[in-house]
């Protein structure tokens, strides 16, 4: 595997020996101070260049990076409805045969802000501003408004019973997708918003949430991690209420720190309860 300092010449040779290439950027964890270190992480870099149609004309050039396992161009696919083409912008996701990924993301103009977690590793034209030191600044827990707060507790509540309902008509892809989507997604939020009010609102959870481990007491931990459930029906009906009650639980501390309304829907605990037990047919 190629080291850091070899990855890093190989892209800054690559911008100082192209005259189109006029900056260069580094972005994401590999600037940020407090991420852990480890040989999975991502170069995320930012090239500013002219005439980028001339880069796309002919996908050949980024060869120049490596042998690789596989290339995904997003500016280039549709996997989305709501994906956009956007003229001044294309990315190349490369993943190496030695296990190095270059996120390599070419622009023809310059943002009107700049991530928090930037820094500029060439100028050619001297056109960039002077950033500060990078930090995780724009990635922090932040408070939620009261409107916020209940707003994802009533979608944790209402979607809970979709799953419910797709548990009890054995309709494991549908009620998979409910709880993966929906009701994980503001299970998410109120575990962010716990760690924001135990960290005084000063940390960053990571993408998806990955460094809930660090942030947690262990029996909290354990506890979320047990809300993701098997294939099957009983372990994803055991999933539902561990989601449930940790949410419950989770968020009476968050409401009551901010000093909003507890998000409890008793009613509806007690409906997803008769649903899994006493519906019947």
């Amino acid at each position: 595997m190629r080291s850091d300092q070899e990855m890093m010449e190989l892209i800054l040779t690559a911008a100082r020996d192209d005259e189109r290439i006029r900056a260069v950027m580094m972005n994401g964890s590999r600037v940020n101070s407090k991420a852990p270190r480890d040989k999975f992480q991502d170069y995320d870099i930012v090239c500013f260049v002219t005439d980028l149609a001339s880069f796309t004309a002919d996908h050949s050039w980024v060869d120049i990076f490596g042998e690789r396992l596989i290339m995904q161009m997003p500016d280039e696919m549709q996997l989305y409805p709501e994906d956009k083409d956007n003229p001044h912008r294309f990315a190349y996701l490369m993943k190496f045969t030695d296990g190095n990924r270059l996120d390599l993301t070419l622009v023809d103009q310059l943002p009107e802000t700049f991530d928090s977690l930037s820094r500029i590793l060439l100028d050619k034209d001297d056109r960039l501003p002077d950033l500060p030191e990078p930090s995780d600044a724009d990635y922090l827990v932040k408070k939620p408004s009261r409107k916020e707060f209940s707003g994802h507790a009533n979608e944790f509540w209402w979607v809970s019973t979709y799953v419910a309902k797709g548990l009890w008509r054995r309709e494991l892809p549908y009620a998979k997708s409910m709880m993966e989507g929906p009701v994980r997604s503001a299970l998410k939020r109120m575990v962010s918003w716990y760690i924001g009010v135990r960290t005084d609102f000063s940390v960053s959870v990571g993408s998806e949430g990955k460094y809930f481990e660090h942030y947690l007491e262990d029996d909290v931990w354990t506890r979320y991690a047990a809300t993701y459930a098997g294939g099957d029906y009983e372990s994803m009906w055991d999933g539902l209420f561990a989601m449930v009650e940790l949410f419950c639980e989770l968020g009476s501390v968050v409401g009551d720190a901010l000093d909003y309304e507890r998000p409890v829907e008793e009613e509806v605990f007690a409906y997803l309860k008769w649903v899994r037990g006493d519906a019947g047919d």
